[in-house]
């Protein structure tokens, strides 16, 4: 390893990540923007003051700076910039999705960076909406295959003044079982008893489940009607869940719906948030602004795919292969090469290795289809030796009809035109009656 590798909590991302996560933002960015959602990425550092004042009781997660805060979550720079730049006065709710870097604290107390996909919908309260955001990622993790592997679990963490009670009788009920408990869910239970429902010990855990519950016994009328309109939808859309009144959140601006992905087996996060309507007022607003959002970790999804030997199609392969010797063959090489791609031809030419042996064993390495061979007497005489790997053959090409060969070869279904330049549209300005074309 060398002297200078990454900080211990970044992260690399080679190309055979990029290839599963580039898939992957894909998918989600397909589904994101049929059901109308905008892409969003607000600043990497946040105001000391903002976080200070969002996260009061959580300030070891977050990392930093003498500038300010790196991102640790989505919601608080998402619905700041909607604050921020009147997104209000635009028809509600407005729809926004991200893909961007975080980081935060890890599972063992380590600070992590983190790549997270998500999305947020601003400015209605309805249940709906909460269901609509877990139908999306429900088919998106089927459609990939991974169906058979996940399981949705939900509750409901109500508003504020309904939790006084349920912390209440949550002390209660850990009183006398204060030596089952470790120091840290000892100082949590003084802190907020409902922390404790997160413990990752596993006695504790077993606690938890028997812990009361709030949506059984505690929740108010329009908490509970919220509540049941939310499983109401999740039944309509056929989307399997499981009710677990130990799922709940640690920050106190979450309200009413809370919901998570895990993996079935390994109990691993996939995706997580919940409803957080007063959020807003911690931000400066006079009343609560409604708020729902998700996010997916992208990393643990791959894995999963991974571990299900799912393989992607690799659309970086290469149909043609330009070899070459020597200066002249090089000036015959270049101008082809480029009309090549131009006909929409995966195309490498390897202009800068002066053996041919070891250029041809690039060619076989990349497992081109076809490899063309040109050195002096090919570029004097305009007549090239092309090999056609797969079948083992070789024969002889003129340089005007190559091109050609080789599509009628690969077949035209396979040549590639994507250009992302062709979405750019110029739109004429039309003159006016009274003005004249020099003043344009």
């Amino acid at each position: 390893m060398l002297e200078y590798s990454p900080l211990p909590w970044t992260k690399d991302l080679l190309p055979e990540d990029h290839l599963y996560l580039t898939f992957l933002k894909k998918v989600f960015r397909h589904e994101l923007r049929k059901n109308w959602f905008k892409r969003i990425s607000t600043t990497i550092l946040e105001r000391k003051e903002v976080i200070d004042e969002v996260f009061w009781d959580n300030q070891d997660t977050i990392y930093k700076t003498n500038d300010g805060c790196l991102r640790s979550h989505s919601t608080v720079g998402i619905l700041r910039a909607y604050l921020d730049n009147e997104m209000s006065e635009e028809i509600q709710p407005v729809y926004y999705y991200f893909m961007d870097q975080y980081f935060n604290l890890d599972d063992e107390g380590k600070y992590s960076e983190m790549e997270r996909f998500g999305w947020e919908i601003i400015g209605e309260n309805d249940p709906i909406l909460d269901a609509i955001l877990i139908y999306i990622i429900y088919s998106i993790l089927n459609k990939i295959g991974l169906g058979d592997t996940f399981k949705i679990k939900v509750n409901s963490i109500w508003v504020e003044k309904e939790k006084v009670k349920y912390r209440e009788e949550l002390i209660s009920f850990y009183e006398n079982k204060k030596h089952l408990l470790s120091e840290e869910s000892l100082k949590l239970l003084e802190k907020d008893p409902m922390f404790l429902l997160l413990s990752k010990e596993e006695d504790e855990q077993i606690l938890a489940t028997q812990a009361p519950s709030m949506a059984a016994k505690f929740l108010k009328k329009d908490s509970k009607a919220h509540y049941a309109k939310f499983k109401e939808y999740l039944d309509l859309l056929e989307i399997p869940y499981e009710e677990d009144h130990t799922l709940v959140w640690r920050f106190d601006y979450n309200t009413h719906t809370i919901w998570n992905f895990t993996q079935s087996e390994t109990g691993e996060q996939i995706a997580l948030w919940a409803r957080h309507n007063s959020l807003s007022t911690k931000l400066g607003t006079p009343k609560e602004v409604p708020a729902t959002g998700f996010y997916a970790n992208p990393y643990t999804i791959i894995d999963m795919l991974k571990a299900k030997n799912t393989k992607l199609k690799n659309k970086d392969c290469i149909d043609l292969y330009f070899v070459q010797l020597w200066d002249e063959a090089k000036t015959a090489v270049l101008p082809i090469s480029l009309q090549a791609r131009e006909a929409g031809i995966n195309t490498v030419v390897s202009l800068w290795t002066p053996s041919m042996r070891e250029q041809m064993l690039k060619a076989n390495r990349s497992w081109s289809k076809f490899v063309v061979m040109v050195g002096l007497m090919e570029a004097r005489s305009w007549v090239y030796q092309v090999r056609n790997l797969p079948a083992g053959t070789q024969e002889e090409v003129k340089r005007e009809d190559l091109i050609q060969y080789i599509i009628e070869n690969i077949g035209a279904d396979k040549l590639d035109f994507y250009c992302p330049a062709k979405d750019l549209v110029t739109e004429e300005i039309p003159l006016t009656q009274d003005e004249p074309i020099s003043n344009l």
